[in-house]
């Protein structure tokens, strides 16, 4: 937060006291426990440090820990002339110099007043103190000429701002000279078919290959009346005709920045089999040679340059494409085509022939004129301009520059002085802000890190800030940190770290994306050619991770087309599945986009591990803190501005998805036609919110947008608030907020067709036997119920197990991570922590007989607590069905946590919790949470609910009473519906040849019950395809050569059928199962031995370290077993 937005915030108090007799900026912060000083105005206090009887950790808004371990003591803070005394803690901090958190305002007895930016206190005698913050510039004071010069005569400080309109006026052709004699050749649109060239766009296929046909894809309304307009107009200007070709391809449409569509086809099958056009691209440094002593220059740019070239005649049929209106196919040459640069390339070179390295340079459709001196440029722009009339070549007016002493062109600065490296190429490391904390020196240290082979004595001048890495180090740049920083930066952007680019041996891009923004490097042979990274734009931010890690792939190829045109280039990025970008069957309208620039590289996509993708990821993750004054300077006012630097922020969440919703409702017919409705009398069932949201049944309408209601979905489903939740529980969420016809049939499709819900979740099948309710509670956490989630693989923080506890009213519950290790005294601890300190002491507790509950000290424990212990039937944990339910969602909420998210289960437990206490429970009609607190839990999902209802006094006692009933009546009811459910017969589950179906994995390993990410694997992998029917309830799958071990006819419990979706990229990793369709894992060697003592008895101990082909884990087993199983190990 800076002072600026402190004193507008109404939520804030902010100003000026004097500290120990000087004048400090101070911020009263009620979310503080501790007062902080910045350790630049504690130098000036005058006061010794004390040491703290215990270190302070400290969480900044930025997530880092701070630990602090002294303070500066009764320091005075002088308030209306009375000092009062405060300890301060020293901080980094940028903004403000002092901090007043709840410590001083407590031991004052303050009250504070936002609003009106008032601080009232007592002093030790009970006087009370008052205190005035900085208020809002929100109204200008209109004073005279007088006045201000007597106040500027005393001293006070005054600006004059100017505010510049730069608004361009749209060019002219008319007044720009000689062009302006060429009108002919800047038409607003092509005037119809190319002539017959020198050279046709030749489509040469590979040998023996058959035509390839694809079924249109399917389009939105808007979308089909869209595709009437464009094949009309493509018929007018005689560039398509309809076709009988054997071949045809599918039409998608892109939406263009200003929302227009834009059609296109997709060629990726006919480019795959097309042979490539090797047609050599100039050497950039040979062009550039020509244009030593050039003073004057211009630049045109062709209009839609593919479609000013025909298509041999016989390929014609193989640019043909298919569409819900007819078979077309192109005459002239269609965007999306390999080999289109170089066939441009080929016929611009024929045009100019005469012409180049004298005064012209042509790359592609640019063609860059150059001259001496303004009479010779005028000489020579009216050859080049006759030429394009000649061959009936137009260009487009507003993209191309005329009559300049300096220029851009193929990354380079071209003037006067000769040819220059554009900056771009190192800005984004000259432009590398001074690191704030130790996190923002790690990320640069990783980039420089990766260079270190090139730059002299690097660890002598990496030397300071490793040091300010170490554990317990304090944050202080210092001179030498400084020093060193910037000789880094220096020796980082200079040969032999940045080097000049050799053409024919490829290019490697190592690209990144983060919610900072995007990163990149340009490379040979290991060797830096040009750094990039920008800052994510505001529609960015709430792109998917798949669509920001594309974006990154296509911002490198935009930047360095002048050098990856014609070559083969390999990029790397740390994100998996855009490997399968160019096989990926259902693309969305920004990949639609990107698609269309993408063809034309000869690109390998390659995934690269995260943390080997070391440099894209520093600039990616940049530190952004000169964002707004960069945006400020843009303005060009004449004030003085002045970067300081921000630690603590204001984190303010506003919803983008409303105004994208508002958006394709102003768009949609539908919608349009309801409200005119409206606004002619009322509509049943419909109204217009004050925002102006159109709203069925108070909830609001979602228009029949595919990629808006797609966006929905995957939030509501794949983000971390929500783990993959099932189509009922999905659709109840939703249904809260949204609507749109057809929305539960939408949910439980795309539900169906996940990907990742078919590998995890388990099959609920009816057990026999008949159900024995337990008696519903009366109260919240008053009977609850609780087991262990073992078997999880070990985490950094040393959890191998969850334990759940759930109250079996409301049905929310707490996930708590431990060590299985863990002595009874430590889980009575956290039991009090977590549960009894939230809910209190609950009345009775249904468990299983696992150790930890019959032991002798459990009982006695909860005895004195007042709780009775109930304990399920062995080997029948059903008894206890309520936690043994929750802990399966929370195993397929951890396994899609680990397909989707990667790293340690416990990282993600926190989410877990959050998402199934607000996921709907059919049991009790409700989420756990609205259950539990009697209002809706706030997701990412839920902006559309504005204003908060206040409750008070008898109404709330009420409220709650009859939601508690209303719980009651309803798990009464499930409870009936459950025991009818459980006697009835499972239907036989069938399948036919050439379906494809998932096969049922078990994650334990024999006796040793050792698991390689344990209870966390997939418990499906495939999907394989049925080749035979054996008997009435077996298969014969079609198993990959890494399983041909396995014998290949299944039961069909052991089968699950896939639901294929386009989207989905299946990739089918190297796993190792054994025979009995377990995972595999080996032992490699002992790590480690002890003797554990069993009352008399001594137990050998062996560590053994276990390795499968997805993870190594290592675990401590009996040496008896060991021997007998593995004796090759004790060898």
């Amino acid at each position: 937060m800076t002072e600026a937005d402190a004193r507008a915030n109404p939520d804030s108090v902010a100003g000026t006291l004097k500290i120990n007799g000087r004048n400090a900026r101070i911020l009263i912060d009620t979310g503080a426990q501790r007062s902080f000083v910045s350790e630049a105005f504690a130098e000036s206090l005058g006061v010794p440090l004390i040491a703290m009887t215990q270190p302070l950790l400290v969480s900044t808004p930025l997530g880092d820990d701070v630990e602090r371990k002294h303070y500066y003591p009764s320091c005075e803070v002088e308030v209306t002339g009375q000092p009062l005394t405060c300890d301060f803690v020293p901080l980094s901090m940028l903004e403000f110099d002092e901090i007043l958190g709840m410590d001083w305002l407590e031991k004052y007895h303050a009250r504070v007043d936002c609003y009106a930016k008032v601080l009232e206190l007592e002093d030790a005698d009970g006087n009370a103190l008052r205190f005035e913050g900085d208020r809002g510039g929100s109204h200008s004071c209109i004073i005279s000429v007088m006045r201000a010069r007597k106040m500027m005569k005393k001293g006070c400080h005054a600006y004059l701002a100017y505010v510049v309109d730069e608004t361009k006026k749209e060019a002219d052709i008319n007044d720009v000279r000689v062009v302006c004699k060429y009108p002919d050749v800047f038409p607003k649109d092509l005037p119809g078919l190319p002539p017959d060239r020198e050279i046709e766009f030749v489509i040469e296929v590979e040998p023996g290959t058959k035509p390839i046909s694809i079924p249109p894809y399917r389009m939105a309304p808007a979308e089909l009346q869209e595709l009437k307009v464009q094949l009309q107009e493509l018929l007018d200007n005689g560039f398509i005709r309809p076709s009988h070709s054997p071949w045809g391809a599918p039409v998608l449409f892109v939406k263009k920045k200003d929302g227009t569509l834009r059609m296109c086809i997709d060629y990726r099958q006919l480019n795959k089999v097309t042979i490539k056009n090797r047609y050599p691209l100039p050497r950039i440094d040979d062009l550039f040679d020509q244009l030593r002593g050039a003073m004057v220059f211009s630049k045109i740019d062709l209009r839609s340059g593919y479609h000013q070239l025909k298509i041999k005649e016989s390929d014609i049929p193989k640019s043909a494409f298919r569409t819900r209106y007819g078979h077309y196919e192109f005459l002239v040459m269609s965007f999306g085509l390999t080999n289109a640069p170089a066939t441009f390339m080929d016929l611009m070179n024929r045009v100019f022939s005469e012409y180049l390295d004298q005064f012209v340079i042509v790359f592609i459709d640019d063609i860059l004129i150059y001259s001496q001196n303004e009479e010779e440029h005028e000489y020579h722009l009216r050859l080049v301009l006759e030429r394009l009339r000649e061959k009936q070549l137009f260009a487009k007016f507003s993209k191309c520059e005329f009559w300049l002493k300096e220029i851009g062109f193929l990354g380079h600065v071209i003037s006067g002085s000769g040819v220059a490296v554009d900056n771009a190429k190192i800005k984004a490391i000259i432009d590398w802000e001074r690191p704030k904390n130790v996190k923002e020196i790690r990320s640069f240290l990783g980039l420089a890190g990766y260079y270190r082979k090139f730059v002299e004595k690097f660890s002598v001048l990496a030397s300071p800030l490793t040091k300010l890495t170490k554990k317990g180090a304090k944050f202080i740049w210092d001179d030498k940190c400084e020093k060193g920083f910037l000789e880094l930066k220096k020796r980082l952007t200079e040969a032999p770290v940045l080097t000049l680019p050799k053409q024919g041996i490829g290019y490697d891009i190592y690209s990144d994306a983060s919610i900072q923004g995007l990163g990149c490097v340009l490379m040979q042979r290991g060797k830096v050619i040009a750094y990039a990274s920008r800052q994510l734009r505001k529609h960015e931010v709430n792109y998917p991770t798949h669509d920001l890690e594309l974006g990154a792939v296509v911002f490198a190829l935009k930047i360095w087309r002048h050098y990856l045109y014609g070559e083969t280039c390999h990029i790397y990025t740390d994100h998996k599945s855009l490997k399968y970008v160019f096989t990926q069957k259902e693309l969305n309208m920004r990949q639609r986009r990107w698609m269309e620039l993408i063809k034309d590289y000869d690109l390998i996509i390659e995934y690269h591990p995260g943390k080997a993708n070391v440099v894209a990821d520093a600039l990616s993750r940049k530190s952004t803190s000169g964002t707004l004054l960069t945006c400020l300077q843009a303005l060009r006012a004449r004030v003085e501005v002045s970067a300081c630097g921000t630690l603590i922020a204001r984190f303010e969440v506003r919803p983008t998805l409303l105004s994208e919703i508002s958006r394709c409702q102003a768009v949609d017919e539908e919608c349009q036609r309801i409200r005119e409705r409206i606004l002619e009398g009322p509509v049943e069932n419909f109204r217009i919110r004050d925002d102006g949201l159109l709203l069925f049944k108070d909830r609001v309408c979602i228009p029949k947008d595919e990629e808006l209601q797609r966006s929905i979905l995957e939030e509501a489903h794949f983000s971390a608030y929500a783990m993959h939740p099932g189509g009922t529980k999905m659709y109840r969420d939703l249904k809260e907020s949204y609507w749109w016809s057809g929305m539960k049939r939408d949910i439980a499709e795309y539900v169906s067709r996940c990907l990742t819900c078919q590998q995890v979740k388990a099959e609920h099948q009816h057990p026999a036997g008949l159900l024995q309710p337990l008696t519903i509670p009366e109260w919240k956490w008053e009977h609850v119920t609780m087991d262990f989630v073992v078997g999880l693989p070990r985490t950094v923080n040393n959890y191998d197990a969850v334990w759940v506890v759930v109250d079996r009213l409301t049905k929310s519950a707490h996930f708590l991570p431990i060590n299985i290790t863990y002595p009874l005294e430590r889980l009575a601890k956290l039991y009090v922590e977590e549960v009894v300190r939230l809910h209190g002491v609950p009345i009775s507790i249904v468990s299983d007989r696992d150790p930890r509950f019959t032991s002798k000290f459990w009982p006695k424990f909860q005895a004195s607590l007042g709780t009775k212990l109930k304990f399920s039937t062995a080997f029948h944990p059903q008894t206890d069905g309520q936690s043994e339910r929750v802990i399966q969602i929370l195993e397929d909420m951890l396994r899609a946590c680990a397909l989707e998210f990667q790293g340690s289960w416990d990282k993600h437990l926190a989410l877990v919790e959050f998402a199934y206490n607000n996921s709907y429970q059919a049991s009790i009609g409700m989420p756990p949470y609205e259950a539990l607190y009697g209002r809706k839990c706030r997701t990412p999902l839920c902006w559309d609910e504005v204003g908060e209802a206040k409750l008070e006094g008898i109404e709330l006692v009420e409220i709650t009473k009859a939601k508690v009933k209303i719980i009651r009546d309803r798990l009464k009811a499930a409870q009936d519906r459950q025991k009818s459910y459980a006697d009835k017969r499972r239907r036989p589950l069938e399948f036919e040849v050439g379906d494809e179906v998932f096969l049922r994995i078990s994650p334990w390993k024999g006796i040793i019950r050792f698991v390689s990410r344990g209870k966390l694997n997939p418990r499906y992998i495939g999907p394989f395809e049925i080749l035979e029917r054996i008997g009435a309830v077996a298969y014969r799958l079609k198993l990959t050569p890494e399983l041909e071990q396995i014998h290949d006819v299944f039961h069909v419990s052991m089968l699950k059928k896939y639901v294929r979706d386009p989207s989905h990229i299946l990739e089918k990793p190297p796993v190792e199962i054994r025979e009995d369709l377990q995972y595999a894992v080996e032992p490699v060697k002992i790590v480690g031995q002890q003797v554990k003592q069993l009352r008399n008895k001594e137990i050998p101990m062996v560590k053994v370290l276990w390795r499968s082909d997805r993870v190594e884990e290592e675990t401590w087993e009996t040496e008896v077993s060991m021997r007998e199983q593995y004796p090759f190990l004790f060898d």
